[in-house]
């Protein structure tokens, strides 16, 4: 018998929901298959069978947390697990199995202390996360006696947490209030819809980053005409001479993004604790929009890549995050972010901060507008940019200065060139 077990992706994820079995018990699965999805903070994980076999037991359910180290489901390892033979054996060998439990009941509990299901001397089955479990085995609670506020009956640590601290005659009296409150939504005026765990991860986050630091936002506007018209003249070149690779504006803002993070390496930096780190390489992280909300993968080394690894690195990246194909190597370590609102139809905005960089730069649309060339007014294709940045590690001079070495450099694209 063969555990199925959350594998350590990361070391800053410690749990993960399951989102879906692929395979139901009773199903024969081979070595390396992927049997369940995994979503975590960052990212979607396939775990895989290490074993060849039947699939003889599901210890968590979708939608539970499970902790990483956690046994989630059972293989019978083995060529002799085929069809439906596995469903009719313990049936056969009812009274053998019954009689080696009476003998030895604490061993099947073992195996059950990772996984999210624990199993009382009764036929019921109580439904628990693992944070509830480890918290009601620290404290000495059954998790029989403990009357969960999730409607389907999972107990969660807040449960647990609540009947530690509530006398043992009134464990059910603090659980009305919640119950009251879902009651209370209207589902004929109101759909509720809970948040996925990739969405309250980032919720999360953005509120610690407008909270954690001193975000300022300063503005600018780009002239398109000269980026634009180049991209023109050289998009069918550009295209045939790398595969099929398209030329887009993302590649000349992020080798202008470099130049300028060269210049002004505050801007490329970050505090931890009482230091500050100034990072000696650029890896750009580019945010793309998905159905759960945006990611943000990192092009490494912009500085030692041309245009066009930068514009394959982009489109390999946004397929991945589309597709929930993105690694936790696409996510982590970037040194600075780039957010294209423009291809929404967004004129100016102000964006947060991206984790614990110093900065972030915000793309937005392109918009033909009367502007004064010398003594002249034309209609031009401008583009409003903003920088949003942590005042405690970058002042008003370097904001602006890099701010103003993004636009001239997209405004003489030919300049650009020098950079690469």
């Amino acid at each position: 018998m063969a555990d199925i077990i959350v594998p350590e992706l990361a070391e800053s994820i410690t749990e993960g929901e399951i989102v879906r079995w692929v395979k139901k018990v009773g199903d024969h699965v081979d070595k390396g298959e992927f049997i369940v999805e995994l979503e975590t903070d960052k990212v979607n994980a396939e775990i895989i069978s290490e074993e060849e076999g039947v699939l003889t037991e599901i210890l968590a359910n979708e939608g539970d947390v499970v902790e990483v180290g956690a046994v989630i489901a059972k293989v019978e390892a083995g060529a002799a697990a085929a069809t439906p033979a596995p469903q009719q054996a313990p049936k056969e060998e009812a009274p053998k199995q019954e009689a080696t439990k009476a003998e030895a009941p604490k061993v099947e509990a073992k195996p059950a202390a990772a996984p999210i299901v624990e199993e009382r001397p009764s036929t019921e089955r109580v439904i628990a996360s693992p944070a509830a479990r480890k918290l009601a085995r620290e404290k000495g609670i059954d998790l029989a006696a403990i009357s969960p506020v999730d409607p389907q009956g999972r107990v969660r640590v807040q449960d647990v947490a609540a009947y530690g601290s509530a006398p043992a005659t009134q464990p059910a009296a603090p659980k009305a209030a919640p119950a009251s409150t879902v009651k209370a939504v209207d589902s004929s005026r109101v759909e509720a819809v809970k948040m996925t765990r990739r969405q309250q991860t980032a919720a999360k986050r953005l509120l610690e980053v407008s909270q954690s630091t001193a975000m300022l936002t300063t503005f600018n506007e780009i002239d398109m005409t000269n980026v634009m018209a180049l991209r023109k003249r050289k998009k069918e070149a550009f295209q045939e001479a790398h595969d099929g690779t398209r030329l887009g504006f993302m590649s000349f803002f992020t080798k202008a993004v470099t130049a300028a993070l060269k210049k002004y390496p505050a801007v490329n930096a970050k505090i931890v604790g009482d230091e500050i780190h100034y990072n000696k390489f650029y890896d750009i992280g580019i945010a793309v929009a998905t159905p759960d909300g945006l990611v943000v993968p990192n092009v490494r080394d912009t500085d030692r890549k041309n245009f066009a690894e930068i514009e394959a690195t982009i489109a390999e990246l946004a397929t991945k995050a589309r597709n929930k194909k993105l690694s936790l190597q696409d996510l982590e370590g970037g040194s600075f972010t780039i957010t294209n609102g423009g291809v929404f139809g967004s004129l100016m905005s102000t964006p947060i901060i991206n984790g614990d960089q110093a900065a972030i730069l915000g793309m937005h649309n392109i918009v033909k507008r009367p502007v004064a060339v010398g003594d002249e007014i034309q209609i031009r294709p401008m583009m409003y940019v903003a920088l949003s940045y942590d005042h405690r590690l970058i002042n008003g001079k370097e904001s602006v200065g890099f701010l103003k070495t993004v636009k001239d450099l997209i405004e003489n694209p030919e300049d650009l060139l020098l950079e690469s």
